[in-house]
């Protein structure tokens, strides 16, 4: 397992094409930064390799480029959820007789954040690519002030990885940080360039008076200028009633509990564009007391517009546009489940086409596509457009049907539905027709299995082809459902 994610989190650091790439000002001017707030002799960015650790950006190390994994404190810190403090190396087992600290450079204090640029915020079980990390010649300790100033000087390095992955424009980072401007100034001016580039805002929401703050980009997602900040209710407007209702049911828990949370929902912008965005907060503590909401706002639409196309190409019949079977087969699971808790009908029909294989031999299989998409339209219609439709494959789709009326009716629904998928196709003056067989089966109590279902409406199906085609059968009745309509829709 673990060599598992190794592997997987080697894979996720050759896909950021940086490795042995030539220095950058931007990294080394972050560095910079961190050797001088933190007074530091050495600063770091440090990706773990195979077998090696490699600095993207490296200050007091002369031309050290990388150094074995083996040794590599940062191979540590990637394991870490936060930062690895080790305050003085000499005492500590782990690195009490590492080269690194018996010989050059002679380590004694370590303090390193792992860089987790590819985390987006959903489960992700894979280490640290590598760290953000200070060293020095000797013992020492960070205060929380020190060690809050890391982080923030990490996420910026995070940013600094996703953009040398995804835009070269991101050089332009550097400008910033060579600029000798006051120290949090500069700082501070190169976190807003981040949040920008990645589409990020920070917040913050006063408890005492209920102020509500906003950086730039979070005026840029709203499509506000920027300027004076709405108020809490009006912010909150940007949703729905029940979006909003959510939120502050969040922000009242984490003013109870003192947890922060992290969650993504859809708003309109002032533009109108519905957009989607992914909310963090955690309680910001003053004298052991919370004081305030603070957290980043992220415009994650296009991720999640991917996603969405990627979930719907998984779950949808490419041809059809129907459910395809695996969709079909966890939606049947779901259906069903319910019904039996909530003591609810559920009918299952299973359909073959009928003359289907003639029109593909008579008129080509273009013709026969267009045949299964008109039977996937009819299915979205009429009698059928309360049920769930999908295609299992080829001429065999299936149907699931919840509503009481047409469970306790099934009969009726079963001829409708005879019926309504007839359709019929012309060429060079040579009509074919095509209908469906239909075999249903009811869920008649608590332990009627999904495969079960399947089996008995599959058998009722059988017996309904054995006695006529175009006709329907429901398991346990001997009756035949016939067609009450012999007209063919064209196709």
């Amino acid at each position: 397992m673990h060599q598992t994610l190794e592997d997987a989190r080697l894979r996720k650091l050759a896909s950021f094409h940086i490795l042995d790439t030539p220095p950058e000002r931007e990294f080394d001017a972050l560095t910079a930064l961190a050797q001088r707030l933190l007074d530091c002799p050495i600063a770091l960015v440090s990706l773990v390799d195979q077998d090696r650790q490699w600095f993207k950006s490296a200050q007091g190390l002369g031309q050290v480029r990388e150094t074995p994994r083996s040794q590599a404190f940062c191979a540590h810190t990637i394991h870490e959820d936060d930062v690895l403090l080790i305050e003085d190396a000499r005492a500590d087992p782990r690195f009490a007789d590492n080269p690194l600290v018996l010989g050059k450079p002679h380590i004694r204090f370590y303090a390193g954040v792992p860089l987790r640029p590819h985390h987006d915020g959903h489960s992700d079980t894979l280490p640290a690519l590598g760290s953000f990390c200070v060293i020095d010649t000797k013992p020492r300790h960070l205060s929380s002030r020190d060690l809050a100033t890391l982080r923030d000087l990490a996420a910026v390095a995070e940013s600094l990885l996703r953009a040398h992955a995804t835009a070269e424009d991101a050089t332009y980072l550097a400008e910033l940080a060579e600029e000798r401007a006051e120290i949090l100034d500069g700082q501070h001016r190169l976190l807003r360039q981040a949040e920008k580039l990645a589409s990020i805002g920070s917040w913050r929401l006063s408890l005492d008076d209920g102020v509500l703050q906003w950086s730039d980009q979070v005026y840029v997602i709203h499509g506000l200028p920027i300027g004076s900040t709405p108020g809490l209710e009006e912010a909150l407007g940007f949703y729905t009633a029940e979006e909003g209702r959510l939120i502050r049911k969040r922000l009242q828990k984490a003013m109870r509990t003192g947890k922060g949370f992290d969650f993504e929902s859809d708003m309109i912008a002032a533009d109108g564009r519905l957009r989607r965005v992914r909310s963090i907060g955690e309680i910001e503590f003053r004298h052991e007391r919370p004081a305030a909401i603070i957290g980043v706002f992220q415009d994650v639409t296009d991720r999640h517009l991917r996603e969405e196309e990627l979930r719907h190409s998984a779950s949808t019949d490419s041809l059809s546009g129907l459910p395809n079977r695996a969709c079909f087969e966890q939606r049947f699971a779901e259906i069903l489940a319910a019904s039996k808790s909530q003591r609810e009908p559920v009918a299952l029909l299973l359909m073959d086409l009928d003359g289907f294989k003639a029109v593909n031999d008579s008129f080509g299989h273009a013709a026969g596509d267009e045949i299964l998409k008109a039977i996937a339209q009819r299915m979205r219609a009429g009698s059928m457009a309360n049920a769930f439709p999908a295609r299992l494959g080829g001429d065999e789709f299936a149907l699931l049907v919840t509503r009481p009326r047409d469970c306790a009716e099934l009969g009726t629904y079963v001829q409708r539905v005879l019926d309504q998928l007839q359709v019929s196709i012309t060429q060079d003056g040579e009509t074919r027709a095509v209908s469906a067989t239909v075999g249903a089966a009811l869920a008649d109590g608590p332990d009627a299995t999904q495969m079960e279902l399947m089996r008995r409406a599959d058998l009722a199906l059988y017996q309904a082809k054995r006695h006529l085609r175009g006709s329907g059968r429901i398991f346990g009745l001997d009756t035949p459902i016939l067609r009450a309509s012999s007209d063919a829709i064209q196709a």
